[in-house]
C-alpha cells in the first residue's frame, strides 16, 4: 500500500520543490524504478486472482462441511476455517510441512493425477485419542501409526473426502478415493518439484488441540477445469445447481409426507341428550341427500368431491371433482 502523507509533509515537499532542493525529474525516475519487480520463473503464478477467489469460496464451504462431520464423529467442539489460499512450487510445500505428519494422498475421478490432504500431527493424534475414548488430547511425542491406528485414520478421511466432493459439486462431480496414507513427506512425490500447486490451509481446533490441515491441489490436475473457476461460471452453476437440488429435495419430502385423508358422508346436529342415548341400530339423519357428492378432506382442506360406493366388495370412492386450491369448510 502506498504511504499517505500528512499535510505538513506535503507542505514541506512543495517547499523543497519550489526552492530547488528536490528535482521533480529525479522523483519520476525513482517511481519508475520502484515499479520494476523481480520475477522468479521457478515460482510461476498459474492461478489468477479470480480463480483463487473461487477456490477460497469452494473450500470455505468444505470447511463448514468438515466442521459438521468432525463434530458428529468426535462429539466435541470443532472449528475449521480457511486461513489462506496460496500458490507455490510443490517442493516448497513439502519443505513447509513437518517431517512427521499425516498425508492423505487421494485421487478425484474424473481429474487425472493425485491430490494431498496434510493433517498436522497435533490434530491427527487428538482425533485418534477422541475416537479411542480419550479427552481428545494430542500426544507430546509423535511416532509412526500402528496398523490399527492407520485403518482408523483411513476411515475418518475416506468419509471426509465425501465432503470434499460435495464442496466441489457446483463446479464438477468428483468421485474422490483415498489412495494411500503416508507419514513421511519425502516419500510422497505426486508432481515434479517445480510444479505450481494451490495450497488451501485450514485453521483447525478439535477440543483443546489446534493445528493446520493443508490441502495441496496441483495445477496440472486442476488444469482441465480451470475455465470453470471463474466468478461468472461459479455463480451461474451454483444458482442452477442449488435450484435443481431444492426442487428435488422438496419433491422427495412431499412424496414421503404423511397426510390424513377422510371422506365425510355428511353432518347432523343433535343434542347432548340424544347423543348419550344413542344405541346400536339408531338412525341419524344427515344434511346430505343420497345422490349428493360428499367432501373428501386432505388434512383440514376439502380437496375432492366424490361419490361413495363399492369396488370389489370394498368400500370405495369415485372422485367426481378436484378442487385445485382446496377449500376450508367447517363440517
Amino acid at each position: 500500500m502506498s504511504e499517505v502523507l500528512s499535510q505538513s509533509e506535503i507542505d514541506a515537499l512543495l517547499t523543497a520543490l519550489s526552492s530547488g532542493e528536490l528535482d521533480a525529474e529525479e522523483i519520476r525516475k525513482d517511481e519508475v524504478q520502484k515499479k520494476v519487480k523481480t520475477y522468479d520463473f521457478k515460482r510461476a503464478y498459474r492461478f489468477s486472482k479470480d480463480q483463487t477467489r473461487s477456490l477460497t469460496r469452494i473450500h470455505e464451504n468444505f470447511a463448514r462441511l468438515l466442521t459438521s462431520y468432525f463434530s458428529a464423529q468426535f462429539r466435541t467442539f470443532v472449528q475449521i476455517t480457511v486461513a489462506s489460499v496460496d500458490q507455490l512450487p510443490y517442493d516448497e510445500f513439502i519443505r513447509s510441512i513437518p517431517k512427521m505428519t499425516i498425508l492423505n494422498v487421494f485421487e478425484a475421478v474424473p481429474l487425472e493425477g493425485r491430490l494431498v490432504m496434510e493433517v498436522n500431527p497435533n490434530i491427527a493424534y487428538a482425533m485418534l485419542d477422541r475416537l479411542m475414548g480419550g479427552q481428545g488430547i494430542s500426544a507430546e511425542k509423535f511416532r509412526s501409526l500402528t496398523e490399527i491406528e492407520t485403518i482408523v485414520m483411513e476411515r475418518i478421511f475416506n468419509k471426509a473426502l465425501e465432503n470434499f466432493a460435495e464442496a466441489w459439486r457446483t463446479i464438477i462431480d468428483l468421485d474422490p478415493e483415498l489412495d494411500i496414507l503416508e507419514t513421511n513427506p519425502q516419500f510422497m512425490q505426486i508432481v515434479s518439484p517445480n510444479e505450481t500447486v494451490a495450497v488451501i490451509s485450514f485453521q483447525t481446533k478439535i477440543g483443546e488441540a489446534t493445528g493446520m490441515i493443508n490441502l495441496c491441489l496441483p495445477h496440472v490436475v486442476l488444469e482441465p477445469i480451470m475455465p470453470k473457476l471463474t466468478a461468472h461460471h461459479w455463480f451461474a452453476s451454483q444458482k442452477k445447481s442449488r435450484s435443481d437440488k431444492e426442487v428435488f429435495h422438496i419433491q422427495e419430502r412431499v412424496k414421503k409426507a404423511s397426510v390424513t385423508v377422510k371422506a365425510e358422508l355428511g353432518a347432523s346436529i343433535i343434542s347432548i341428550g340424544e347423543f348419550l342415548s344413542l344405541n346400536i341400530g339408531d338412525v341419524i339423519q344427515l344434511d346430505n341427500m343420497f345422490e349428493d357428492d360428499i367432501n373428501v378432506r386432505v388434512g383440514n382442506l376439502v380437496k375432492f368431491k366424490a361419490q361413495p360406493g363399492l369396488s370389489k366388495k370394498r368400500v370405495a370412492l369415485q372422485i367426481t371433482e378436484v378442487l385445485e386450491e382446496g377449500v376450508e369448510e367447517n363440517g
